[in-house]
């Protein structure tokens, strides 16, 4: 039970419910029962600007990221049990109408500003906000002069106040469509032939980057396709913008290619980590390691990236010289990985759908702890819930065979197990 003023406001709403409970009883009117639906559309709205105000202040403090969780989205699905796209609901509408932090500190207005004081006075509910977000994040309104765009803001959050959420996404898209038409038509002219790729890492030593340009439209078209067939939105949550999903998609197609052997030894399977260490810090192991190409990358990456790669041990001296360069080996072997993916089928997660060959095989306990490379100690993962498991406070265990995931006690105090249904016909 919640104490002080959560304690005070919860013994408060469960009054007001009870007593909006009793009006709607079997005594009530016909013009009654229209105003408890009325008085609850209210409330449902005042209860989402409390969540929305609620979910930005958790987001601006880094709460969610402290945890181990890179999306707010997928924070909310599993502490509250919601589906991840009434998840993504509240979080679009705290990142559109709810005043922004810059990076100096400076409070910035909402991004939606006529949308956010509709919102905050009840008038439009959270339906409205989400389309909105999502017509004026359009590529047609992109395409729209700044000044031109804040002022359709402006009409569409005053016609949401009288449309519901299907009529307005309708309405808006026509008047975002007329606005985009009005501007002047790109300039068409073919540019010079050329065909180039470009890779820099930074000088920072974390990443790169890649730019290129290719006027061979079948070089061109492979490229697309390829990044094109894992670029789509990964569920109704993913909000990464279209260049984003597009950077993963290739480095996730580099990283298969890897995999599998595809491309010359040169390039091995997975990325070949060189971990450069300095013979006394190797008695109290390594805090980062340095890629081929001079990348550094944290301790956790380092973890993530041995669970399933190759790892080349180099030890130096102090004058950054190497005293012994060990032999490249496959932590887990592919024999390890066929039964792996036979009992798993891909990523174990519940709910995750991401097949074998996306994923990669996560040691339970860590292989640098003495952790076991075998099948009761491994447990297949997207990316996505590999980072997850490295970052966040959520425990994976072997229960009866198969892989089960215990969540961090502020997502369920009971830590209630979640796992896949079992195989028809299991036990």
């Amino acid at each position: 039970m919640p104490t002080g003023r959560l304690g005070t406001a919860h013994r408060l709403l469960t009054e007001a419910m009870t007593a909006l409970e009793a009006a709607a009883g079997p005594a009530a009117d016909a013009d009654e029962l229209l105003s408890v639906l009325a008085l609850c559309e209210e409330t449902t709205r005042r209860l989402d600007r409390t969540a929305v105000a609620t979910i930005a202040t958790l987001d601006r403090q880094g709460t969610f990221a402290e945890r181990g969780y890179r999306s707010p989205e997928l924070a909310l699905a599993d502490l509250l049990n919601w589906e991840r796209a009434e998840a993504r609901r509240r979080t679009v509408a705290a990142g559109h109408v709810r005043p922004r932090t810059a990076l100096d500190g400076t409070i910035l207005p909402a991004a939606l500003p006529a949308t956010a004081e509709r919102f905050a006075d009840g008038r439009i509910g959270l339906g409205h906000v989400h389309v909105i977000a999502a017509v004026l994040g359009s590529h047609a309104a992109r395409r729209i002069d700044p000044e031109r765009l804040t002022q359709a803001e402006a009409r569409i959050a005053e016609h949401a106040t009288v449309y519901n959420p299907a009529e307005l996404r309708t309405w808006a898209t026509r008047l975002i469509e007329a606005l985009d038409d009005d501007d002047p038509e790109p300039d068409d002219a073919p540019p010079p032939q050329l065909n180039t790729l470009t890779v820099v890492g930074h000088r920072s030593g974390a990443g790169g980057r890649i730019t290129g340009r290719y006027d061979d439209a079948a070089l061109f078209d492979a490229i697309a396709t390829a990044a094109d067939a894992l670029s789509a939105p990964r569920d109704g949550l993913d909000e990464r913008r279209p260049e984003e999903r597009r950077a993963e998609a290739l480095a996730e197609i580099c990283a298969h290619a890897l995999d599998r052997g595809t491309v010359p030894d040169t390039g091995g399977r997975r990325p070949v980590i060189s971990v450069l260490i300095g013979l006394d810090d190797l008695q109290r192991r390594a805090r980062a390691a340095v890629l081929d190409f001079g990348g550094t990358t944290t301790p956790e990456s380092l973890r993530m990236l041995a669970c399933d790669a190759g790892i080349v041990p180099i030890v130096m001296n102090g004058a950054g010289q190497p005293l012994d360069v060990g032999r490249t080996r496959r932590t887990v072997p592919d024999g390890l990985r066929r039964a792996v993916t036979a009992r798993d089928h891909g990523c174990a997660h519940p709910g995750c759908d991401r097949p074998p060959s996306w994923c990669e095989v996560h040691h339970i306990v860590p292989w640098e702890t003495g952790g076991a490379t075998a099948l009761d100690n491994s447990v297949m993962l997207c990316r996505v819930h590999h980072r997850l498991m490295h970052h966040s406070e959520w425990i994976i265990r072997i229960r009866h065979g198969l892989p089960e995931f215990v969540p961090p006690r502020w997502i369920d105090p009971m830590q209630r197990p979640r796992s896949r249904p079992r195989p028809a016909g299991a036990a």
